[in-house]
């Protein structure tokens, strides 16, 4: 039971620190107003309005019992008399009936109190506290008649009861501003700071990063940069030493590539060449993804448009694309061309068909690239994405490629925040499934 009402409370609460920290300052204040008001209410207002309304009623009661024992001549005078010093006016009709009657207002302090203490006094009474706005209109039987007596609705409702109710709204709205403010203040760098871990997370190049707020705030802050700058560096210190090595492997790869054209033995020769070739393959191609991801920053585009653009450069082979409309999303451009490039490549080597479709989520872009090859074993789908492996099957057997490009293609994705699946394709072959935040 308490787990689900934990449950039922995570639901009700609002996901955001701004809002949770508010109701935890706003909540005492309106609960405070509400005690304060029903304490009002009850003890001052509620009992004054009784106490007013009685009094009202005892002159009413005197005054008709005086009105019924006296002639015509001294009713008159009775009536003048009361309005001129109690405030009324009082009037006697003949052969007047009571209106129909209204629906009782039982959530009205007022009606009640009046219904409270007329019952008792009066057999036949009719009463109007809605039509004025300031007066209150009673109706007494008497004879062939009624008596009908205006007073002013001061007479039994406190006037205090507005300003109290002014009083009390107006400071705890005022709080409340105050409290939204200086929350506002409060939250704003716990958002900056979580901004910029999803903004690095994705991929993306932070350009500046200011640590502000509160001193535990401030230091999260400064230590989330400092790591950042630590990964940053270490990346950069990887693709460097990496392509350096590259680099420096190509001047050796050249001298035996010369020294194997005076081989006599051309069947040797051949082979070493072949070996030899597939190495300068695996170097460039590293080679070429260490350039696009060294201090590439991250820009908006047009997904559509890039994914057109490089299936352009396919205009001999059979590529159907499928796209949704208004796909734009931040990346760092040459890289995810390298990267969709590396998909296609991939499924043009081992088919003769590659359908792309993009699909938009709430929160994903994802692109579907599949291919009518031989596909991929499910239980060699996780080793597929590691460097330079290779299937010893059907599309192993291809010696186009080296083993890096799904490898490059997932890394490309993962640096941007997004994942890459593998699946079986409709067509028979391999699906890949790259999915990227919006």
């Amino acid at each position: 039971m308490s787990y689900g009402l934990n449950n039922l409370i995570k639901r009700i609460l609002p996901k955001r620190l701004f809002y949770r920290s508010l109701i935890i300052v706003a909540t005492p204040i309106i609960l405070l107003q509400i005690i304060i008001t029903v304490v009002f209410f009850d003890s001052l207002w509620i009992k004054s309005n009784k106490g007013m309304t009685r009094s009202l009623v005892a002159e009413v009661q005197t005054m008709f019992e005086i009105y019924e024992k006296s002639n015509e001549d001294e009713q008159q005078k009775i009536i003048n008399l009361y309005n001129k010093n109690f405030d009324f006016v009082i009037s006697f009709k003949e052969n007047i009936i009571f209106p129909a009657k209204k629906a009782e207002r039982w959530f009205s302090p007022i009606d009640r109190s009046l219904r409270r203490e007329l019952k008792p006094v009066f057999d036949s009474y009719w009463f109007d506290t809605t039509s004025y706005k300031e007066l209150i209109e009673l109706r007494i039987k008497y004879k062939n008649g009624i008596i009908q007596i205006l007073f002013p609705r001061e007479k039994i409702s406190p006037s205090s009861a507005r300003i109290f109710a002014l009083w009390i709204t107006l400071p705890g709205l005022l709080l409340i501003m105050i409290a939204i403010v200086f929350l506002k203040n409060q939250t704003r760098p716990i958002v900056n700071l979580a901004k910029a871990a999803e903004s690095f997370g994705k991929g993306e190049f932070i350009k500046e990063f200011r640590p502000s707020g509160a001193k535990e705030i401030r230091q999260a802050a400064y230590e989330f940069d400092k790591m950042r700058k630590r990964i940053t560096i270490q990346l950069h210190q990887r693709s460097e030493m990496l392509s350096g090595i590259s680099h420096d492997l190509r001047t050796p790869l050249t001298r035996l590539k010369l020294q194997l054209s005076f081989l006599n033995q051309k069947d040797l020769s051949k082979k070493m060449g072949e070996d030899i070739e597939e190495m300068e393959r695996m170097l460039n191609e590293y080679l070429e993804f260490a350039r696009y991801q060294k201090n590439e920053e991250t820009e908006t585009a047009n997904l559509n448009d890039v994914i057109k653009n490089i299936v352009e450069k396919y205009q001999d082979r059979e590529i159907n694309v499928s796209l949704e409309e208004n796909l734009t999303i931040n990346m760092r451009l040459n890289s995810f061309k390298r990267c969709l490039m590396n998909l296609i490549d991939n499924g043009l080597s081992y088919g003769k068909k590659v359908e792309i479709f993009t699909k938009k989520t709430l929160s994903n872009i994802i692109i579907f690239v599949d291919d009518d090859g031989p596909g991929i074993p499910k239980n060699e789908h996780q080793n597929v994405m590691k460097p330079f492996y290779r299937i010893d099957k059907s599309r192993g057997q291809n010696k186009a490629g080296v083993g890096l490009g799904l490898s490059i293609a997932n890394d490309i994705i993962r640096s941007h925040g997004g994942n890459i699946s593998l699946e079986k394709s409709p067509l028979n072959g391999l699906r890949v499934k790259v999915s990227l935040p919006l």
